[in-house]
């Protein structure tokens, strides 16, 4: 029998080890598999064969269940851009020589877009080569919620909970004065405004949320956020307000670029952060009320403690189908969640062709923003909705939660 492995790239999130927990529940119950291995750090991993057994670590349900509570990348990640196929085939055949060395048939690689261009390069790679005897397939993550050719994204569900969650405590901290003060936070997301768009969903059981949203979708325009700002402080003395990271102005530049240093990460994307920080001092010379911005950074990604129960369990489903692709003969393919129904909430799992994933990316609808742009709609809560429910019963030890380590 042939060999599996498992890696994990990219940001991490709340949800990404249920997609290795399903992947090796499929696995085990299929019967079709030897032994199960973890690279360690992703595709850098591979090529340094940092291997773990998974078959060892995880020798029983109880750590299986375990993972599927354990936030980030339990084996790791990495932010690794393999090199093109036309300018160096080195990298391609040092993995494939590792792969037949470790007998590995199947290679299952979770992450977000960056990582379906790994996926379609390698199996593009074995397509050219005539290689039929390993089988390469993407499993899909981002909190950013951005890879095409799914409904959502696992990750997003977990993160976007979290969002809701934290602007419902937020806004009850906020409204203890009666002075103006307004409270800018800035949520994850560069080119989509998903994440930011979560917030609303603070407004589920009657409270006000925030009172305004500005998603990177829309132009941002300065002098329209103050007027905002100003109208909505004439019918309450404290505003939240809700504020993509990723916010343009009508020229395409961040908001935030003053803040920046104009450094780009190996995928050629802009570290971007500060948009809250410019529109504090904005408000603060504009209008002089009491302001503060909070930038939820990294708190937002591995929140498992309000997990959605939901997100949970369909990456688990996922990494299940994924595996079935790979050990059916798929590959180049990546696991993919279609909404059947949104009242009552329905998916199903299919299979889609990577390369219509990779170094694509799904932006949120403009109708599903409001027409003066900085509020959601109504369609907009109803996607969002059935993927924050349900709660996970996370295991607790001295206190704190307790998570598996895998290496």
């Amino acid at each position: 029998m042939k060999n599996l492995l498992i890696a994990q790239s990219g940001g991490p999130t709340a949800a990404i080890n249920a997609t290795v927990a399903g992947i090796v529940t499929g696995a085990g119950a299929s019967g079709k598999v030897d032994k199960i291995y973890g690279a360690v750090n992703g595709i850098k991993g591979v090529l340094e064969e940092k291997f773990v057994s998974l078959n060892t670590v995880l020798k029983d349900m109880g750590c299986i269940e375990l993972l599927c509570h354990t936030p980030a990348a339990a084996l790791g990640s990495c932010r690794f851009k393999l090199d093109s196929l036309e300018k160096s085939e080195s990298q391609y055949e040092k993995i494939l020589e590792i792969l037949r060395k470790y007998n590995i048939g199947y290679f299952i690689y979770i992450g977000g877009n960056d990582s379906m261009d790994t996926v379609d390069k390698l199996s593009k790679y074995c397509i050219m080569h005539d290689i039929d005897d390993i089988k390469i397939v993407g499993a899909p993550k981002t909190i950013d919620n951005d890879l095409v050719a799914t409904d959502h994204c696992p990750g997003f569900g977990s993160a976007a909970k979290y969002i809701a969650t934290t602007f419902c405590e937020l806004e009850r901290d906020c409204n203890v004065y009666d002075m103006p003060a307004v409270t800018i936070v800035e949520v994850m997301g560069r080119n989509a405004g998903w994440l930011t768009a979560a917030s609303a969903l603070s407004r589920l059981n009657g409270a006000d949320g925030p009172s305004l949203i500005y998603l990177c979708e829309r132009e941002f325009d300065i002098d329209r956020f103050i007027e905002d700002v100003k109208e909505k402080l004439e019918k309450k003395p404290a505003i939240l307000v809700a504020v993509s990271e990723g916010i343009k102005n009508k020229e395409g530049i961040y908001i935030s670029e003053s803040q920046q240093s104009g450094a780009v990460d190996v995928f050629g994307h802009s570290y971007i952060a500060g948009a809250a920080r410019v529109l504090e001092q904005t408000v603060r010379e504009r209008m002089g009320c009491k302001v503060r911005s909070v930038e939820l950074n990294l708190m937002q990604r591995c929140a498992a403690h309000v997990a959605s129960a939901t997100d949970i369990a369909e990456s688990k489903m996922l990494g299940i189908h994924a595996f079935q692709c790979a050990i059916e003969g798929m590959t180049g393919v990546m696991a993919a969640i279609i909404r059947t129904s949104s009242n009552p909430y329905e998916v199903i799992f299919r299979r889609v062709r990577v390369n219509s994933v990779a170094n694509q990316e799904k932006t949120v609808p403009l109708e599903w923003i409001n027409q003066e742009g900085n509020d959601v709609t109504s369609a907009m809560m109803e996607y969002l909705t059935p993927l924050i429910q349900g709660e996970v019963h996370s295991v607790f030890e001295n206190g704190i939660p307790k998570h598996i380590t895998l290496y």
